[in-house]
């Protein structure tokens, strides 16, 4: 990191930037060209879990190829002033690496969607049995991250 007194090295504020903040950007790649999308998502034990439906881009890329980055944010906020050059922001966020599987079983994808629910403030959760078997529940297992912060905290 170029700017190393940004550099967030406590790790209470990541787990804390990690357990609060609800949108990740996943970022894959198996072209030219690397492909970002939000997903909302679930954070325990240094593992991001997401939902989605069973087909679409996202699978694709992840079945050709597992390793992923992805980028967190929180406590953004736009500080300006008079001057143009004056313009700055204030965040917290954490960048990383992983690789990202696809959970089949029925058991784990309830413990990934219960841990998703659970970032967003719900714990009394029940998944028919339907609507588990036409979704697909994604596990990120981090294997590097690191966080940035700018502003007075």
């Amino acid at each position: 990191m170029r700017r190393k007194e940004r550099n967030i090295e406590d790790q209470t504020i990541i787990q804390d930037i990690l357990n609060t903040s609800h949108i990740c950007r996943i970022g894959l790649s198996d072209t030219d060209y690397p492909y970002i999308l939000p997903l909302n998502y679930g954070h325990e034990d240094n593992v991001l879990y997401f939902h989605c439906a069973p087909e679409g881009r996202k699978i694709d890329l992840i079945k050709k190829n597992n390793k992923v980055c992805f980028e967190i944010e929180s406590d953004y906020r736009l500080v300006t002033d008079e001057v143009s050059c004056k313009w700055t922001s204030e965040y917290r966020s954490l960048i990383g690496i992983g690789e990202i599987e696809i959970i089949h079983s029925p058991e784990e994808k309830v413990k990934g969607l219960d841990i998703i629910m659970q970032q967003h403030g719900k714990t009394d959760n029940q998944y028919p049995t339907k609507v588990l078997s036409k979704l697909l529940v994604l596990k990120l297992s981090i294997k590097e991250l690191s966080g940035k912060q700018s502003g007075v905290w």
